[in-house]
């Protein structure tokens, strides 16, 4: 037993005057993983955390090692070696992690067995992540304010993550989403967290999502992203593809499943029938979209195109823009997304007065009927999801 006036104090200055190494404990501030960032996973029982972080002061030599481990409520790892390195007060690397969560994600650096610095961040996740795009539905703009109930649903905004709670971080409107319970769906079904970043516009025509410089004949409905050149072309600033792009960018190479891309309203029966997209042009402006953006992030990250045109009773979805978002999956350039023309009546906000479809009255009063109804693939199939390596998904395609 060690005695009530026992000072560890004196105990370290006499070991030190005995020749004994005193090594002073550093702080270690993780700025990767976040909280409540949910990191794709690999494969069905793993994925890869990217960790990098700030010590207080510098750590450096051969014999200097990093370790992490991942502590749940119900199970641990154990300690392992996590490739990467320490350069000045940096530290980077990656470590292995089981998926699920949540996690608490512990570090630690020490040399010969000995720790130097320590450090955690939590919660984070290893499940399955989604890049949502588009207008209305893929932004704020249903009649209800949603809250994920599994406690396992995020949102990313390109800064931070927090739970997918309504409106969504990153996304314009304020006001409901479909995300909270889609999140809630795949995270029971899959046993996985799942994370979300939205990105969607209200009322944008394709054609405001086209990179800068991608011209069309005539402009969309909302001017403020496009622009008239001198020889009466239209042509897009590319603002929201920008923004488009970074989000995507920051999740890093294959650091997300899919893109969901819901649009298509404020391309289809305008007013103004000038400002009507052909559908022709649609494909052409959307394959675009797609094919640049593969391009630019670097892989074949899959899309899933819903079929989305509707506006009113009486104005219930545009042929035209139907039949070319369905090439886009028939030709191979994407997936069949969900049929939201489809949803009428009490599905929709304000009993199908609104213009902001599919409803979020359907996923908070009939949440197994709206779900599985608004999910499906273009033959009217309940969409299933099996996970699938991104190899099987290149030859998919």
């Amino acid at each position: 037993m060690i005695p009530r006036l026992f000072n560890p104090g004196l105990l370290l200055s006499l070991l030190s005057l005995a020749g004994f190494p005193i090594l002073p404990a550093a702080e270690l501030t993780l700025t990767a993983p976040l909280p409540h960032q949910v990191v794709q996973r690999t494969s069905p029982g793993k994925g890869l955390l990217r960790i990098a972080g700030e010590l207080s002061e510098e750590l450096s030599g051969k014999d200097v090692a990093i370790e992490a481990r991942l502590v749940g409520e119900k199970q641990a790892t154990g300690w392992q070696r996590a490739g990467g390195s320490i350069a000045g007060k940096k530290l980077s690397g990656t470590v292995e992690a089981p998926a699920g969560g949540w996690w608490t994600l512990e570090v630690r650096v020490t040399r010969e067995g000995k720790e130097l610095a320590t450090g955690g961040v939590g919660p984070v996740g290893v499940g399955e992540v989604f890049v949502v795009a588009g207008q209305s539905n893929s932004a704020n703009f249903g009649e209800e304010k949603l809250t994920p109930q599994t406690g396992l649903v995020s949102s990313f905004d390109g800064a931070a993550w927090r739970l997918a709670d309504d409106p969504q971080p990153g996304a314009a409107g304020e006001g409901g989403s479909f995300l909270p319970p889609l999140g809630d769906e795949l995270a029971r079904k899959l046993g996985v967290p799942v994370g979300f970043v939205a990105c969607g516009i209200g009322a944008t025509s394709v054609r405001e999502w086209l990179p800068k410089g991608a011209t069309f004949p005539n402009p969309p409905t909302i001017e403020s992203r496009v622009e008239k050149r001198p020889d009466g072309l239209w042509m897009s600033k590319g603002d929201a593809y920008q923004t488009f792009l970074a989000r995507m960018k920051s999740l890093g190479p294959r650091g997300f499943r899919a893109v969901l891309w819901h649009q298509g309203e404020s391309d289809a029966n305008q007013k103004d029938p000038t400002r009507t997209l052909p559908g022709d042009l649609y494909r052409k402006s959307l394959e675009t979209v797609i094919r640049e953006s593969r391009r630019e992030i670097g892989w074949e990250v899959p899309w899933f195109v819903a079929q989305a045109s509707y506006h009113v009773p009486g104005d219930e979805g545009s042929d035209d823009i139907r039949a070319a978002q369905a090439s886009l999956a028939r030709d191979g350039i994407a997936l069949a997304g969900p049929d939201s023309d489809a949803l009428k009546g009490d599905l929709r906000e304000r009993r199908d007065r609104s213009q902001h479809p599919p409803c979020l009255r359907g996923f908070r009063h009939a949440p197994r009927e709206s779900s599985v109804r608004s999910h499906r693939h273009g033959r009217g199939r309940p969409c299933s999801f099996r996970w699938r390596t991104h190899q099987e998904q290149s030859r998919s395609r």
